[in-house]
């Protein structure tokens, strides 16, 4: 993995064996951050672009937790310097799409990503940002995923909590894609207990 030349040769760091060290790291923010100190969407997009990563991949959500970054599409100076510091950045693209295969980190990733996406005005996801959420971290890795998502779009809700929120990753992992271990007495949410009835209508007709 290699990073693009900045027109700044000192602005952004090349690919390389040495680690980060806290000026490079602190001159790498400083190349995207505004007026206002803070890494924000486009120049986002451009730090994506520079590092040959699609802002829509889940790598920006996994880079993101690990920053810490309490919210989407915004890097703070304290946030910047504490994960890419930490993570030494050139050539841990890899390493940060591997993490995934952890589950324990994949969880970890999935609940931070209910914050971060959240407006921190509201308790709840709206549902645009939920699907898309979801979509991001799920859409490859649940087979139900599409059918889930058909649901929401008829559905009545409006937004998700963060109880639904974690319950639908719990559900992804432990029931049968055929919703025969489904328990309809269990403590899932009235939001699964409705997916479940509804595919159930939609498969027998």
């Amino acid at each position: 993995m290699e990073f693009h030349q900045a027109s700044d040769p000192g602005a952004r760091p090349v690919s390389g064996d040495k680690l980060f060290s806290n000026k490079k790291c602190l001159a790498w923010f400083h190349a995207y951050a505004g007026p206002d100190k803070v890494v924000g969407p486009e120049a986002m997009e451009r730090f994506c672009e520079d590092i040959g990563v699609e802002p829509e991949n889940i790598i920006m959500l996994v880079l993101a937790w690990h920053l810490e970054a309490s919210s989407m599409g915004f890097f703070t100076k304290e946030e910047w310097l504490r994960g890419m510091t930490l993570l030494q950045l050139q050539n841990k693209l890899d390493y940060l799409r591997s993490e995934l295969n952890d589950s324990a980190v994949f969880k970890n990733v999935y609940r931070y990503a209910f914050d971060f996406a959240r407006d921190k005005d509201q308790r709840s996801l709206d549902m645009d940002t939920a699907k898309s959420m979801l979509s991001l971290i799920l859409a490859t890795t649940w087979p139900l995923f599409p059918v889930f998502s058909q649901f929401l779009e008829q559905s009545k809700y409006k937004g998700m909590n963060k109880d639904q929120w974690y319950n639908v990753l719990e559900f992804s992992r432990t029931i049968n894609t055929d919703l025969s271990n489904y328990d309809e007495d269990g403590a899932w949410p009235v939001l699964l207990d409705e997916f479940v009835e509804w595919k159930k209508s939609w498969s027998a007709s």
